[in-house]
């Protein structure tokens, strides 16, 4: 108690004099700056002193945590330690030892200056040996006692060196041993400076061309490249924007869906800057000790600063920028405190040394306006799913390593895969190069990336060993006809593409595939009541033939009602609530999860109308399906046999049992000449689209015409 009392005395006095030195340092260590007030060289000041003062007291801290720590454990050392000293050394009287030496049990003793230390002689094969102790008394006949019991006397020689020595190390060891132990777990759980190195950043420091990424490596995302090749610039000639006056925007804040390629476009801002790049994930900054987050931040910063110009980008940053509303999930303290100290590390340094801050999330909606505002994050870049001409070109470039044989066909795939992001095209592409080397061909052909794009974006592998029954087989191939028929047999579809009754690893026992045979950016009642319809023909099969339903369609039904939810609650397309917005969409990146916002009795009512919408389309594809009973049984009974057919042989069978003619030579070059004409228009299509970008619209399927790119004038 009076070492931890003098120690505390110690640290206090330290403090307070380095507050002292602190303090009094600007008043005499400055000269006077000509053009300033005194009073504003002292404000300048103030940060450091509280800073220096921050330190001071965690340096204090840290010492008082260890000194309790190595106190408390000498008190479990020593507290072990006379536990076994009494369990193997015990305390016996004089009487007892004279009666042991009477019958010959005693080997040795040993006269300690206090006491007789006494050993018995060996019974057994014991590997601790009991020891016991007898208190001094003066007996004169207790050494011819010993003589004639022929006992070893041992005598007294004082050694205080040697006793010192044991009894330093007997308790320095195992706290040198403790204080290495505690340091090796704290860097491990911290991973930096501060206690043990906790408050150190971890960020990964890319130096100049070493992230190995420019913007040649990022295909699809024109628009985002556009906007951060102003900040590149930047970065390579700033005098041209400082001299008309401009600033270097202090954040970029990338948003999109999870796969859209937010950090590789961070990468090749860099790669194409040649400056150094702080990476680093938001969760970085989260540990358990309370304070560590708002500490890596401080240090984050000022080693960006030390290197600038450089280029400094969070990754998934909502795990700390996360709203401090209570509708968010607030309430975290630790989390809170990193993002007031990033906040105001963001207004603090000054752009004018080329720092800028990257970062990206898929959930901008949970983020604090704080975080968002000008000053802050400047720039919102949207990097959304590719079209398909980005698609294209994103296969392009994962493509251009791979050997491929003359059957490939890009443009149809880009066609093929609409929704899909730059990691689902990139691994699609593996895949495919993959599923070449297993079938032993030394090229990818088309057929090779097909499969992998069911493999992708469908339902995974096939699943050849599972042996359904000749009865639940029937019942799949009536139901994915079913769909094909309906498909077939209205207007405002996609073409069917595949139709299979092979197993699938995701669960699917088969599927009807279609591709769009254009690129779209709306959907009109129309072609979303005919999904509806599409998606009810396989319940619809299974009704009319089996006069039974079964499991099958559970996904059929749940896509269905999604759309048909989504015509009256968001695209106005109800004409009993007209183009009132029922809904808000709450992850609109994510799974687009979408809140009712209004009463429950109108929330009753819009299911009603939801229901009355599938009921409707349920009937359209029985009535179909019922005129058309002939060709439904022929169909599925060749897809019985076959198990998969291409969409090219269920058209063609389906024309001969129509009576309907052959696809002749004037409509494929007519369709030609449209694909033709389509390429050629590409180029005022893209101008355009910068235009209305320009002006503020942007259209996107499933979403409001008049979308713009603020969100609060969309909200408006």
């Amino acid at each position: 108690i009076l070492l931890l009392n003098l120690l505390t005395h110690i640290i206090n006095s330290s403090n307070y004099w380095k507050h002292i030195a602190a303090n009094t340092q600007p008043r005499y260590g400055n000269p006077r700056i000509e053009g300033c007030h005194t009073e504003d060289i002292m404000d300048n000041q103030e940060p450091n002193n509280n800073q220096n003062n921050n330190r001071n007291n965690r340096n204090g801290q840290v010492i008082m945590t260890f000194i309790l720590i190595s106190l408390f454990a000498l008190f479990i050392i020593s507290f072990v330690s006379n536990k076994l000293t009494q369990q193997f050394n015990q305390e016996i009287s004089y009487t007892d030892f004279l009666a042991k030496v009477e019958a010959d049990e005693v080997e040795s003793i040993k006269y300690t200056g206090s006491e007789i230390d006494i050993t018995l002689k060996s019974k057994g094969t014991s590997v601790y040996k009991q020891t016991y102790y007898t208190g001094m008394v003066s007996d004169d006949e207790l050494i011819p006692l010993l003589k004639k019991h022929n006992v070893e006397i041992y005598g007294y020689i004082p050694d205080n060196t040697s006793t010192w020595v044991y009894n330093i190390l007997s308790f320095i060891l195992p706290l040198v041993l403790l204080w290495v132990l505690l340091g090796f777990i704290m860097k491990r759980m911290g991973g930096g400076g501060g206690m043990m190195g906790v408050g150190k950043s971890n960020a990964k420091v890319y130096v100049e061309k070493s992230t190995g990424v420019t913007f040649k490596d990022v295909a699809g995302q024109d628009e985002a490249k556009e906007s951060l090749q102003e900040v590149v610039d930047f970065l390579h000639n700033p005098k041209k924007y400082r001299d008309i006056g401009a600033k270097l925007p202090k954040g970029a804040l990338l948003v999109g869906p999870p796969g859209t390629g937010k950090t590789l476009l961070a990468k090749a801002v860099a790669g194409e800057a040649k400056v150094p790049f702080f990476s680093l994930a938001g969760s970085d900054f989260v540990e358990m000790f309370v304070g560590v987050g708002a500490s890596r931040v401080r240090d984050l910063f000022k080693e960006a600063q030390k290197q600038a110009p450089c280029i400094i980008f969070i990754d998934e940053i909502d795990a700390i920028g996360k709203s401090r509303d209570s509708r968010f999930g607030s309430g975290n303290d630790e989390r809170e405190q990193t993002l007031n100290q990033l906040l105001a590390e963001m207004d603090g340094f000054d752009t004018s040394k080329g720092l800028l801050i990257l970062a990206a999330t898929n959930r901008p909606e949970v983020l604090d306006k704080a975080l968002l505002r000008p000053g802050r994050f400047d720039r919102r870049i949207i990097v959304d799913r590719p079209d398909q001409k980005g698609r294209l070109e994103t296969l392009k470039v994962h493509a251009k390593d791979v050997l491929m044989d003359e059957t490939v066909d890009l443009d149809a795939l880009a066609l093929a895969t609409a929704g899909l992001v730059g990691s689902d095209l990139a691994n699609m592409i593996n895949e495919a190069a993959i599923n070449a080397v297993k079938h032993g061909r030394k090229y990818v052909n088309q057929s090779d990336l097909f499969e992998a794009f069911e493999l992708v974006a469908v339902g995974g592998k096939e699943k050849k060993d599972r042996a359904m029954s000749e009865k639940e087989k029937h019942i799949v191939s009536y139901h994915e006809v079913g769909h094909a028929m309906v498909t077939a047999l209205q207007k405002n579809t996609e073409p069917v593409q595949k139709i299979t009754i092979v197993p699938r690893t995701m669960g699917a026992l088969g599927y009807t595939l279609q591709t769009p045979e254009e690129e779209k950016f709306l959907d009109t009642k129309e072609e979303l009541l005919a999904k509806i319809t599409t998606f009810m023909g396989g319940r619809a099969a299974e009704d009319i033939v089996f006069h039974s339903v079964t499991s099958g369609a559970a996904n059929d039904i749940e896509q269905a009602t999604n759309i048909a939810k989504s015509m009256i609650t968001r695209f106005g397309m109800s004409e009993k609530f007209g183009m009132m917005s029922l809904v808000t969409v709450e992850s609109q990146y994510l799974d687009g999860r979408a809140s009712m916002n209004c009463a429950e009795e109108t929330a009753a009512e819009v299911d009603k109308e939801v229901l009355k919408v599938i009921n409707s389309c349920y009937a359209e594809a029985v009535r179909l399906l019922t005129e058309n009973r002939e060709v439904l049984d022929k169909i599925a009974d060749y897809l019985y046999e076959h198990e998969t057919i291409t969409g090219k042989e269920f058209m063609k069978i389906f024309r001969e049992l129509k009576g309907l003619p052959e696809e002749d030579e004037k409509e494929r070059k007519n369709n030609d000449i449209k694909a033709d004409a389509k390429e050629d228009t590409q180029a005022e299509d893209q101008q355009t689209k910068q235009q209305d970008e320009q002006s503020g619209v942007t259209l996107e399927k499933g979403q409001h015409i008049d979308m713009t790119a603020d969100d609060n004038h969309a909200k408006e």
